[in-house]
Order: structure tokens, then C-alpha cells, then sequence
């Protein structure tokens, strides 16, 4: 214990006192070694070592329990050129396919709002189609709660979505011509690897999210993206944050869940949660036959 206490301090203690009587003496453990030119004596030989300069870094107290306990401590960069590598085909992957992202033709779409500042809720169950020139037709099943929510708050989302699928597809896919990303690090959910991604708009332009996305180690889709647009489609919306979260099954999403928070300068704050499911035609005729009852 003796010989690792003076290991110890000789590599991580560098304030020493002045010699006296042949001796350095370590200001902070009270240890004493013999100075250059002192012959040490006989009880001291074997043992000692003369002080030297301190290397204060992250590595010593790594290479030190290397040393006596006869392990290999991993480094992280040992395994980062694997990790980026791994990321830079996931994302490779994801921006490539965003050519072919469309949206489902036929879900059911459930919107819950609500005004903090005022106490008030609403929420609004629909029925999505695409009509063939792209644009989305809503088919209300079932409305309730507050209807000055269902108005300045659902509504009007309902309408800004139509409006940007006017936006050119390709101006506001997540690739590498609108967004430069920047690798943030793996990261392992329920068993499977996530890449993570900063996100930044290489043009301020309506339908462009600033922040981060999370994709999936295994098929390349996005699992999770959160951020703010970096335009306002509005002089009325001074923000709007976003967080989506895909839920995947069998290389497919499932369900979509998007939380939507709005800085308006009229209504104050306002809050949305949009959960979409890809229907088929089967489940629309039963909605529209629950909706005309």
C-alpha cells in the first residue's frame, strides 16, 4: 500500500516544499522524497522514488488500474469509427428515402387541444383522405368540448395541414439539400440502436424543422423527431414546437403521435396532440356510416 500511495502521489500530487535536510516533501500527502543530489538512506533505497511532474489527465487514473489490476479499460474512441460509420449508412438511408415518403391515402386522425390560460379542451375524431391531386379531405366522426378550441385551435390546424401540402414535396423533405446534420450518438430503446441527428435548416423556409431526429438502426426511419419550424406560416403564430414520434412494427409505421405547442399573440398558448392510423377502406365506411347516425 505504501508503494501505491507513492505511485499515486507522484503522479497526481505537484506541490512540493522547498528541501530540507536532502528532502522533498509533498504539500498534500506529507510524502518525502530524496532531492537529486541526496543519497537516500538505506531504509528509503528500495521503495522510493524521487517526485515528478504531475500529468493531471483523464487517462492516468485509467492507466494506473490497468496496471494493477491487469485490465484492459475500453476507450470510447476505440469504437467510434464503427459508430460513424453506422450512423452515416442509417442516414444515408433515411434521406434517400424521403423521395418516396408519402403520406397514408386513407387514416383516421384524433386531435385533442386545449388553452392553458383560459381552462379550455376540445378534441375532434376524423377520417383523412388524399384526394387525387394530393390535397386532404377531413370527414368529422365525432366532435365535443369547448368550441372555441374546436375553432381557433383544431380547425385551424386542420386547415394549415391542407395548405402545406401545397408546399413543393422536395423543399421540405428531410434531406441533404435542406438540412445539414450533425451526428449526436447512439443510443439503445427497447433493445434496438437509435442515431441521433442535430437537424439544421440550411434555408429559413416554410415546413423546415430546426432539432433533432432520432433514426431507427435497423430499417433507417425516423422514430422521433422534436424541434421548432424555423418559419412561421403566420404573422398571428409568433412559435410552434414539434415532437412526433413514429411507432414501428414489421418495418412499417404503425401510428404517428405529434405534440404541437403554439405562442399565438391572440389566444395565448395553445396545445395540440395528433394521433394518425393508416386505415383501410373498410374501416372509412364504417366511420361514415358511425358519422351519419
Amino acid at each position: 500500500m505504501s508503494a501505491l500511495g507513492t505511485l499515486w502521489c507522484s503522479l497526481m500530487h505537484e506541490s512540493t516544499m522547498w528541501p530540507i535536510h536532502g528532502h522533498y516533501q509533498c504539500r498534500v500527502c506529507g510524502r518525502q522524497y530524496c532531492v537529486e543530489w541526496a543519497e537516500p538512506p538505506a531504509s528509503q533505497k528500495s521503495g522510493r522514488r524521487r517526485a515528478v511532474p504531475s500529468l493531471r489527465s483523464a487517462i492516468l487514473p485509467a492507466l494506473i488500474l490497468t496496471v494493477l489490476f491487469g485490465r484492459s479499460i475500453p476507450s470510447p474512441a476505440a469504437t467510434a469509427p464503427a459508430t460513424m460509420q453506422a450512423a452515416e449508412a442509417v442516414l444515408e438511408r433515411f434521406t434517400g428515402s424521403q423521395d418516396e415518403a408519402v403520406r397514408w391515402p386513407l387514416e383516421t386522425i384524433e386531435i385533442e387541444a386545449s388553452l392553458p390560460t383560459l381552462a379550455k379542451r376540445g378534441r375532434m375524431s376524423a377520417v383523412r383522405r388524399l384526394l387525387p391531386a394530393g390535397h386532404p379531405k377531413y370527414e368529422v366522426v365525432e366532435s365535443d368540448g369547448d368550441a372555441t378550441v374546436r375553432r381557433e385551435v383544431i380547425v385551424r390546424y386542420l386547415s394549415a395541414d391542407a395548405r402545406a401540402t401545397e408546399l413543393p414535396a422536395p423543399s421540405v423533405a428531410m434531406t441533404s439539400a435542406n438540412y445539414k446534420f450533425d451526428f449526436v450518438g447512439a443510443f439503445s430503446r427497447d433493445g434496438r440502436i437509435e442515431y441521433a441527428f442535430h437537424m439544421t435548416p440550411r434555408q429559413k423556409r416554410q415546413g423546415l424543422l430546426k432539432g433533432i431526429v432520432w433514426l431507427d438502426g435497423e430499417t433507417g426511419m425516423a422514430v422521433r423527431q422534436t424541434g421548432t419550424l424555423v418559419k412561421s406560416p403566420s404573422l398571428f403564430l409568433k412559435r410552434i414546437d414539434v415532437t412526433r414520434e413514429n411507432h414501428l412494427r414489421e418495418g412499417a409505421v404503425e401510428s404517428r403521435v405529434t405534440h404541437v405547442a403554439i405562442n399565438a399573440r391572440l389566444i395565448g398558448r395553445a396545445e395540440l396532440v395528433i394521433t394518425e392510423r393508416p386505415s383501410a377502406p373498410a374501416d372509412a365506411e364504417t366511420a361514415d356510416g358511425t358519422a351519419g347516425q
